[in-house]
């Protein structure tokens, strides 16, 4: 028997696993972010991190496109870091204010600090709109 804990599933191939000493198995599911089992005596836990929804990278790009004044055929990907694509650091904190109006959500210092790819801007998005329509 296992327990699954996920906000969003969607399973697809390829599963690239890794083994480690532990007992424990790690391993990447796409667009899923890392699946981490834990075998226990009886029963298998597994721990899903979902990747950003596909509307919220989309959005985020258009964002990061608009405040850098970038081109329309210039190529964003979850993966492009805002100072790969010249931003400094007042243009970050710009793409923040952007996102926060966008999104109508409210991201701490500390938070916004960490954001340096558009993937982790709208896992960030995506985690803050979750919590504010569970409060």
């Amino acid at each position: 028997m296992a327990s699954i804990s996920a906000t969003c599933l969607r399973l697809q191939a390829p599963l690239k696993v890794q083994f480690h000493k532990s007992g424990q198995v790690a391993g990447r599911i796409a667009p899923l972010n890392w699946v981490s089992v834990r075998p226990s005596s009886r029963t298998v836990r597994f721990q899903v991190s979902c990747a950003a929804r596909p509307e919220t990278v989309q959005k985020v790009c258009e964002i990061v496109r608009k405040q850098l004044a970038l081109p329309p055929e210039s190529e964003l990907t979850p993966e492009s870091k805002f100072s790969a694509l010249g931003a400094d650091s007042l243009d970050t904190v710009e793409i923040v204010m952007g996102l926060e109006e966008e999104f109508d959500i409210s991201v701490e210092e500390e938070n916004s600090q960490n954001i340096t790819t558009v993937q982790e801007a709208a896992d960030l998005i995506d985690k803050l709109v979750q919590k504010k329509d569970v409060a």
